[in-house]
């Protein structure tokens, strides 16, 4: 795949940061020595977590190498690390593991939410918050136009149940707090909901095609867009967006 865009993702930046700041509300511990930030992206995520802990050592980890060099450059004072979150390992037990909107791109989460919480010191956090917009117009839409325009599918799985994070996270000794919220951004066009995607949930379909395939695809899109978002009166778009947050209180001795 190609690399993220770091600019294009900040372009709904205060968007993105509002879910990042609501999860790190409900860590609540006071201390934290060591923290990693999973797919810290260009850093928004992580310059939340320092100005929380400003002594921790706090380290992101990303795959991108354009995110990690904006998130760098925002932030010296912290450590970046270019590695797959699903086998990355710290260099000491974790204080908090953070991981905000990057762990719906990581499968098979019923061997990855038990390996994040081995890394997990005693009374360690795993606080996570994901994109839950399987099922949402925004979403379907594309793999819409990917069957009727005969391109494979690209999407990835929707998460599992809410009832499947628990047991799993509890089975694996932790105390688990989780719940769903529906933001509502107000947006000035639909096309502004394809640049916001453009930059996440777009990408794996757009990769591979051509300008002129891509094209087609986001006009088709479009359309979707103009029939199941209705323009408010004041002629803004309300784009639903899901989230899933889960924080889970390592028990072990």
């Amino acid at each position: 795949m190609a690399d993220w865009n770091p600019s294009l993702y900040l372009q709904f930046a205060s968007e993105r940061t509002r879910p990042a700041a609501e999860l790190l509300t409900r860590i609540a511990k006071p201390s934290a020595n060591y923290i990693a930030d999973l797919g810290c992206g260009p850093g928004n995520s992580t310059e939340l977590l320092r100005d929380v802990w400003p002594k921790a050592a706090i380290t992101g980890v990303d795959n991108s190498p354009a995110m990690l060099e904006k998130a760098q450059q925002a932030l010296p004072d912290c450590q970046f690390v270019m590695a797959n979150i699903s086998e990355w390992q710290p260099e000491q037990p974790l204080d908090v593991v953070y991981a905000n909107a990057s762990l719906q791109w990581v499968p098979d989460h019923q061997t990855l939410f038990p390996h994040l919480v081995t890394l997990l010191a005693k009374d360690g956090v795993l606080a996570v918050q994901m994109p839950d917009n399987w099922e949402e117009p925004s979403h379907a839409s594309m793999r819409q136009v990917a069957s009727e325009l005969g391109h494979p599918p690209r999407a990835r799985t929707p998460l599992p149940s809410v009832q499947t994070y628990y047991d799993l996270l509890t089975s694996h000794g932790c105390e688990v707090d989780i719940w769903r919220t529906t933001y509502f951004h107000p947006l000035a066009s639909h096309q502004a909901i394809i640049e916001w995607l453009s930059s996440t949930g777009l990408r794996p379909y757009l990769q591979d095609l051509d300008s002129v395939s891509q094209q087609a695809f986001l006009r088709r899109y479009l359309q979707l867009l103009e029939e199941h978002y209705p323009r408010q009166q004041n002629g803004q778009v309300l784009l639903a967006f899901p989230r899933l947050f889960i924080v889970a209180r390592s028990t072990k001795s």
